[in-house]
């Protein structure tokens, strides 16, 4: 099944709630991070909540936003 490429209009009077955006992640140099593909790395730079340059010992990959594969240890 596809996603709607509208997003639905929550009306004040609804029972239902509004759904809450998910907080942005946000890494800095230094961290420890966990990728499901790579494995386990370090950050080694960042590009302005783009991008963050990841060095997972013997390759270095940019990995962008949105950070759905990569958690922080």
């Amino acid at each position: 099944m596809t996603k709607p490429a509208v997003t639905r209009r929550v009306l004040p009077s609804s029972p239902f709630k509004a759904p809450v955006a998910p907080p942005l992640k946000s890494f800095d140099i230094g961290n420890r991070v966990s990728h499901d593909e790579h494995g386990l790395g370090r950050v080694v730079g960042i590009e302005d909540e783009i991008a963050v340059l990841v060095d997972f010992g013997s390759f270095r990959a940019r990995i962008t936003s949105p950070f759905t594969k990569m958690a922080k240890l």
